[in-house]
C-alpha cells in the first residue's frame, strides 16, 4: 500500500511539474466523484428526469480520464515548448470552468446545457460553450502535431494520431447538440419564448426514457452515445496498440503488420462513431436501429474484420518463412 502510495505521488509531482494546470484539473475532478456519488444518494432533485448530480459525475470522471490523457499525448511532442504548455493549460481551465458551472447549475436546481430561460442561464451555457471550443482547437492542434511527430513504434505513433482525431470527431457531435431543433426554430420564428435551445436527444424532447444512468434515449434519437464514443478513442486506440505490442504477438506480426491493425482499428471506430452520429440524426434509439442501419453497421464490421484477417495471415506467413530461414542458417 505504501508503495502505491509512493508511485501515485511520484506521477502527481511529475505531472506538476510537466503542467500545474492540467494536473489540478485532473485532481480536482477526481475529488469531485465521490462527492458528487454521495450527493447522488442524498439530494432527491431531479433536473431534465435523471438525479440532479448525475451529470457532475460524469463530467468529473470524462474530465478526469481526458486531462491526465491529454496531458500524456503532448509529452509526446518534441520542439514546441511553449505551445505545449498553453495547450494544456488551456485545456485545464476550459474543463475546471464547464465542471464549476455545470456544478453551479445544480446547486441552483436548473439545467445547465441548452437553458434559456433567463439571459443568466444562457449566458452560462455559452460560457461554457466558448471553453468547450477551446478545448476542441487545442485537441485539433495536437492532433496536427502529431501527424508531424516522428515517434520511434510506428503502431503507437498511429494510435496517438487516430486517438486524437477520433477524440475531435466526438466533440464536433457535441457541437450538434448546441443547434435549435425544429421545434425550437418554429417556435422562435412565431415569436414564442423558448427555454431550451438545442438538445442531446434528437426527434423526442430531452428528459424522456433513457439508459440507466447514462440517460441515453430509449425512444429516439440521442448524439451522446457518439459523442461518449469519440471521446474515449484517445483511451481505446493506445489500448490497442499496447496490446499489440506485448512480446507474443510480436513474434507473430511485424512492425508493419501491427501498425496497419492499429489502422483498420482506427478506421473501424471513427466509422462507428460516424454511423452512430448518422443513426441519431435519423431519429433512432442506439437500442432499436432499423434495417438499413444494421446493414451499414453489418458492412462497416465485414470490411474492418476481412481487412484484419487478412493482415494478420499475411504476417503470420511472412513471420513463419522468417523463421524459416532463420533455422537454415
Amino acid at each position: 500500500m505504501q508503495s502505491l502510495f509512493s508511485s501515485l505521488r511520484s506521477a502527481v509531482a511529475r505531472s506538476w511539474a510537466f503542467n500545474p494546470v492540467l494536473t489540478l484539473a485532473a485532481i480536482l475532478h477526481f475529488a469531485l466523484i465521490p462527492l458528487a456519488t454521495a450527493l447522488i444518494l442524498l439530494d432527491p432533485q431531479v433536473i431534465t428526469g435523471m438525479p440532479a448530480w448525475i451529470k457532475p459525475l460524469k463530467f468529473a470522471i470524462s474530465g478526469g480520464i481526458y486531462s491526465l490523457t491529454f496531458g500524456w499525448f503532448l509529452t509526446f511532442v518534441e520542439g514546441k515548448r511553449r505551445w505545449v504548455q498553453a495547450a494544456a493549460t488551456v485545456t485545464g481551465i476550459a474543463l475546471l470552468v464547464e465542471t464549476v458551472l455545470i456544478s453551479m447549475q445544480v446547486m441552483r436546481g436548473v439545467p445547465s446545457h441548452f437553458n434559456n430561460t433567463t439571459a443568466f442561464d444562457a449566458a452560462i451555457f455559452s460560457t461554457m460553450g466558448g471553453f468547450i471550443a477551446l478545448l476542441a482547437t487545442m485537441n485539433l492542434f495536437l492532433a496536427i502535431w502529431l501527424l508531424f511527430q516522428k515517434l520511434p513504434d510506428r503502431a503507437f505513433a498511429a494510435a496517438l494520431r487516430w486517438g486524437t482525431i477520433i477524440a475531435f470527431a466526438g466533440m464536433v457531435v457535441g457541437g450538434l447538440m448546441s443547434a435549435p431543433t425544429s421545434g425550437q426554430i418554429a417556435a422562435l420564428q412565431a415569436g414564442e419564448t423558448v427555454n431550451a435551445l438545442g438538445s442531446h436527444s434528437v426527434g423526442v424532447t430531452d428528459g424522456g426514457p433513457g439508459l440507466p444512468l447514462l440517460g441515453w434515449s430509449t425512444v429516439g434519437g440521442d448524439l451522446r452515445v457518439a459523442h461518449f464514443l469519440g471521446l474515449h478513442g484517445m483511451q481505446i486506440l493506445p489500448l490497442a496498440a499496447w496490446l499489440l505490442s506485448r512480446r507474443r504477438l510480436q513474434g507473430l506480426l511485424g512492425e508493419g503488420h501491427r501498425t496497419a491493425l492499429v489502422h483498420l482499428t482506427g478506421v473501424g471506430y471513427l466509422g462507428l462513431t460516424v454511423l452512430l452520429t448518422w443513426q441519431a440524426l435519423r431519429e433512432q434509439s442506439v437500442i432499436a436501429p432499423d434495417g438499413l442501419t444494421l446493414a451499414a453497421y453489418g458492412l462497416l464490421l465485414g470490411v474492418i474484420v476481412v481487412g484484419m484477417a487478412g493482415v494478420w495471415l499475411h504476417g503470420s506467413k511472412r513471420e513463419a518463412g522468417q523463421g524459416k530461414r532463420a533455422m537454415a542458417v
